[in-house]
């Protein structure tokens, strides 16, 4: 007969922090934990002689078995002082069983009363009998406190050798880091312990039930059961709606729903609360889940919760003019914490810049609840009040001003020096490389040099390889050089995706393996290489043209997440802002973690283009540090695509806007004129246009669009410029900036160019000084052409990029339509 623990005292096992957490502890609950089962009925006698017998539970030294015979039959002696029908009741019956720290002083204690003074060690190695006996199972809080790294062989060989064998013969989510796979080995065995059985027997429950215990002691006690977890869900045990990771779990709330959000701000007039919560559930459909969210901040927080905290007699929306007023003078300003120059901390008081934003949803609560209330008068009809708020108090224009202003002066001060911020990223980029390389090669435990630094590799490795992981620098600092390699490769390759592309940071995250298109236009076959942006802000896709600048970007970034089968791998993603998960995808931006294939946070993208800021030693006008975040990265491209010709509308298209005037606000130091002659012209051509244009694509257009790219092809190469625009540079080819020149053709580029040299020194003999100056800057286009041609080819010929496949072999698909 097996009973399960019910005791009335016995502590609630708390579910993990968030929503998430505790849905998932009602889906998949742990098993239960029986107080008798055969081996803990055992007697004293049948304990000691499994022990002593021939072939003991424990092999090892005679002074080990020793120890542990004393510290055994101490246990059992003190364990028989505690009612109880089992060893695991005596053992819940005493206080050890909650004594998380020094349990075992309990049993010093009363080995003074025998006259006996053993140690802490003795006591130990007799627990440990116990639990390998399984004559008694601790609860996971105390094993994760009590944690020993002779449990896991000790259980592997007693309990169940050929599970731990099966997890070891497929291999450790880990891949060469020896330390993590351990841990993750003793995480399984110390389920275990807990809960009995087998490794075939854990439950995803099980799982959960470790990883709150090591969240409760610890937040670095998480690693080994998300590992322990990946490990034995890649074996394939758990059900197909298992979580795909446990990562962050008691971070992530999901989606909870309308009641839940309003009630995180504790209202207490129970009728605005419910209205609240019925306004939002009425706005629900039409709102994604992070609008909803915020708009349950602004109603339920920001508004009410303010005016119950400073008027708890209020009941009604009919404010009456000095509530209303002196919560617009709260709102005005907020206090934060921020860092002093001194280097502390302080609580400080300063305007809150979303106050008018934050008015308007106020002004649209209260009379959306007025519209409602014509159709539904018995629902909202009620709660109809007079507005609090004018339409001119939540203006957002002088926001969107003084936004604009700034937005602007960073575009200025950074576009300038964005050249100097790549240079730094590839130097960062090769150095780490070169470190890396040469810890490699470095025999274990001595001293190399490289890039003028003296670096000592220590004498033993985590590794299952035996290489080296870290390094100690001169001044005894460790460095971990695959971490610095790794960090600089990201910092390179986000740097330039973003500045070829103007994509968000959180497109740029979505960007997988599916996304590169090879498009083959029908007639010429020419290829055309496409990057596909998924859906975000707008939700709107749109395809962007690769350059071979990108292509080069994207190719490295494919060739260092490939797996060994040559496939980019499946990871799942978390989308923050709708807080649920994405289904598999093969996802680029994503690395090797503690043993589990994650997609690359977004912080630490901008705490890695911060190093590099950091090391480039690039200053404001102030003098102080500059800064980079990736927005400024889609300011810039958007600013310097439309000073060097891109029609605005292409701009907003290119960039993914919904709203041209949009667009204008990224672009900085662009001529006002300008934007308001084209802005006429638009709506003048909105005006005159006939209704046949609003139709379906004639085969003749659809030729011609084909033909677009047919007349493209130059004896260089390709012209760049826009679909359906004309040549703005009058076809002076060579100097034309849009002008991509094939590799194949730099043969008849440099012919060019000689032939422009021997053109200026005859023009320097006849004194044609009007010819001069017009050749001069052809011949200088040409060369600039040849040097990147050069440089390209430098990059793909250099070690660091050796092994990248070709646009042709890195695209997921193609298509022809």
């Amino acid at each position: 007969m097996v009973r399960t623990d019910s005791r009335p005292d016995a502590p609630p096992s708390r579910p993990l922090a968030g929503a998430e957490g505790e849905k998932l502890f009602q889906r998949f609950p742990a098993r239960p934990r029986p107080t008798t089962w055969p081996e803990t009925a055992m007697s004293r006698e049948t304990i000691l002689h499994r022990f002593q017998g021939p072939t003991p539970i424990l092999p090892g030294t005679d002074s080990t078995q020793a120890t542990r015979l004393v510290g055994t039959r101490l246990m059992l002696q003190w364990l028989e002082t505690f009612p109880g029908d089992t060893w695991q009741q005596r053992w819940l019956a005493s206080p050890a069983a909650t004594e998380l720290s020094r349990w075992y002083t309990y049993v010093q204690e009363y080995a003074r009363t025998l006259d006996r003074n053993p140690t802490a060690a003795y006591i130990q190695a007799g627990m440990h009998v116990l639990i390998c006996a399984d004559a008694i199972r601790p609860d996971l809080k105390w094993l994760v406190v009590n944690s020993s790294r002779f449990l896991r062989p000790a259980i592997q060989q007693t309990r169940d050798a050929e599970g731990f064998a099966r997890l070891e013969a497929i291999g450790c989510p880990a891949g060469s880091d020896a330390r993590a796979a351990s841990e993750a080995l003793r995480a399984i065995a110390q389920i275990m312990v807990a809960f009995g059985g087998t490794v075939r027997d854990i439950t995803v429950g099980d799982c959960l039930t470790l990883l709150q215990a090591g969240a409760e002691r610890h937040s670095a006690d998480t690693r080994s059961p998300r590992l322990a977890y990946a490990w034995l869900r890649e074996l394939g045990q758990f059900p197909p709606d298992a979580p795909a990771t446990l990562l962050s779990l008691a971070h992530r709330s999901g989606q909870v729903s309308p009641e839940q959000l309003v009630d995180r701000y504790q209202l207490k007039c129970k009728p605005i609360r419910d209205l609240i919560v019925d306004y939002l559930t009425e706005r629900q459909a039409g709102l994604d889940y992070s609008s909803l969210k915020h708009l349950s901040s602004v109603l339920a927080g920001l508004f009410w919760a303010d005016i119950e905290k400073h008027h708890p007699e209020a009941d009604s929306l009919r404010l009456s003019p000095e509530v209303s007023t002196a919560w617009k003078a709260r709102l005005a300003t907020k206090t934060v914490r921020r860092k002093q120059p001194d280097g502390t901390t302080a609580w400080v008081t300063e305007p809150r810049a979303t106050a008018p934003a934050v008015k308007l949803m106020v002004r649209a609560f209260y009379l959306d609840i007025a519209h409602w209330a014509l159709d539904e008068p018995e629902r909202w009809g009620p709660w109809t009040a007079p507005v609090p708020i004018t339409e001119d108090e939540c203006s957002l224009k002088k926001l969107e001003q003084r936004q604009k202003s700034r937005s602007d002066q960073r575009t200025r001060e950074r576009l300038p020096v964005l050249p100097t911020l790549v240079r730094v990223a590839e130097r960062r980029l090769k150095e780490a490389k070169t470190r890396l390389d040469a810890l490699n090669v470095a025999p274990l435990g001595a001293t190399f040099t490289v890039l003028g630094e003296t670096f000592t590799v220590p004498k033993k490795t985590a590794r299952l390889d035996g290489r080296p992981v870290i390094a100690w620098d001169a001044q005894g600092n460790r460095r971990e050089f695959g971490t610095e390699e790794k960090r600089a490769f990201w910092t390179w390759a986000t740097i330039e995706i973003l500045r070829h592309t103007g994509i968000r940071i959180e497109e740029l995250r979505e960007i997988g393996h599916h996304s590169i298109i090879s498009y083959r236009v029908p007639d010429t076959g020419h290829v055309i290489p496409l990057l596909q942006i998924a859906p975000s802000k707008t939700d709107q896709e749109r395809l962007l043209l690769v350059s071979p600048e990108l292509a080069d970007v994207l190719s490295a970034v494919i060739s260092r997440v490939r797996s060994k089968d040559g496939t980019v791998p499946l990871i799942y993603s978390y989308d923050a802002h709708e807080r649920s998960w994405n289904p598999p995808m093969p996802l680029l931006y994503q690395w090797n973690v503690s043993g589990e294939n994650r997609r690359i946070s977004e912080h630490t993208i901008r705490d890695a283009l911060h190093e590099t800021l950091a090391a480039s030693g690039l200053t404001d006008a102030s003098g102080r540090p500059l800064g980079f975040e990736p927005h400024d990265f889609r300011r810039i491209f958007i600013t310097d695509a439309i000073l060097n010709g891109l029609p605005p509308h292409i701009a907003q298209v290119t960039a993914g806007h919904s709203n041209i005037n949009t667009t204008m606000g990224y672009a900085a130091i662009y001529p006002k004129d300008a934007i308001e002659a084209h802005q006429a012209f638009i709506a003048r051509r909105r005006a005159v246009r006939p209704p046949d244009e609003y139709r379906a694509v004639t085969p003749e257009e659809w030729d011609e669009f084909l033909g677009h790219f047919a007349r493209r092809k130059l004896a260089l190469g390709d012209c760049g410029r826009a679909y359906g625009t004309d040549c703005v540079h009058e076809h002076a080819c060579v100097r034309c900036p849009v002008l991509i020149v094939s590799p194949d053709e730099r043969a008849r580029l440099v012919e060019i160019r000689d032939n422009l040299a021997e053109r200026i020194a005859e023009a320097e003999r006849e004194g044609w000084l009007g010819e001069i100056e017009g050749l001069s800057t052809s011949r200088a286009a040409a060369e600039e052409k040849i040097a990147q041609l050069d440089a390209r080819q430098q990059r793909r010929d250099s070690p660091v990029f050796m092994g990248i496949p070709k646009f042709e072999q890195l695209v997921a698909r193609a298509s022809d339509a």
